[in-house]
């Protein structure tokens, strides 16, 4: 059996009807269109929806999406860690030096180079950045989340116009 050789079981397809070939049979003249009005003649345009605001009028024209439970993290680099005095680092001490902003949650990324040992207690790291931490004979302390297992509350522009 070939693909030209396919075809629908007895009975399970009929030929389409062929409407508005005269008086003779079934689907003539006004075929399907009713008896004068809009609908028989060519004069709807599509999306028209009889006077009615149409719904790509009603539908807000907005701009992608934006999470409104996303976590948002206060980046420190290792370059910003390098420069950093003492060998104990944490979101108190980082803010103490101006290094990051007084809320919010720390992230520890992996741009830059680390020469010494230290001690980085942090919200979430970067997968190189705990590696290069971990290679100079530092170590990696990840803080509990302050929403513990949950999601953060919602914030956004969503919510804000309510």
């Amino acid at each position: 059996m070939k693909v030209h050789d396919l075809k629908p079981a007895e009975g399970s397809s009929r030929p389409r009807r062929r409407v508005g070939r005269g008086t003779g049979g079934k689907g003539g003249k006004t075929a399907g269109r009713g008896t004068k009005g809009q609908g028989a003649r060519n004069t709807v345009r599509p999306g028209f929806e009889g006077g009615q605001m149409p719904i790509m009028r009603r539908l807000p024209k907005l701009k992608g999406f934006n999470n409104p439970f996303r976590i948002e993290y206060t980046v420190v680099n290792l370059d910003g860690l390098q420069k950093f005095d003492g060998t104990e680092v944490n979101p108190d001490t980082l803010r103490a030096r101006g290094m990051v902003h007084k809320h919010g949650l720390v992230k520890v990324l992996g741009r830059g180079e680390l020469t010494r040992a230290v001690h980085v207690s942090a919200h979430a790291f970067s997968k190189s950045a705990e590696a290069a931490i971990k290679a100079v004979g530092g170590t990696v302390e990840v803080l509990p989340s302050p929403y513990g297992s949950r999601r953060p509350p919602a914030k956004g522009s969503a919510l804000t116009n309510r």
